[in-house]
């Protein structure tokens, strides 16, 4: 898959508009669309700060087998579309469920 579809893949499992992923990374709407369509190719330092505002690292951007994962698992998914703060309170729960 290439990187605007890979962009386009993650930013719909966060449940991201185009508009809302171009502002948390700091680039125009429209550059953004058009990465998706691979009409333009991001710089490495803009492809950071994509994967930073989707909460990947740039090694799993480009793991094919995690998107796999996502694909088979809806769990994971459901996982990935939390923020810090839910993945951190669900984290805890888990925790304490295993206290009980």
């Amino acid at each position: 898959m290439d990187i605007g579809k890979r962009i386009s893949y993650f930013r719909n499992a966060k449940q991201y508009s185009v508009n809302r992923l171009a502002t948390m990374a700091g680039i125009s709407q429209s550059y953004l669309r058009d990465v998706e369509l691979g009409k333009k190719n991001p710089t490495v330092e803009v492809l950071s700060y994509v994967c930073g505002a989707l909460d990947l690292s740039l090694k799993d951007f480009f793991d094919d087998s995690l998107e796999f994962h996502f694909q088979q698992d809806p769990l994971l998914t459901r996982i990935y579309q939390m923020s810090p703060e839910q993945r951190t309170a669900l984290l805890q729960f888990l925790n304490s469920m295993d206290k009980s």
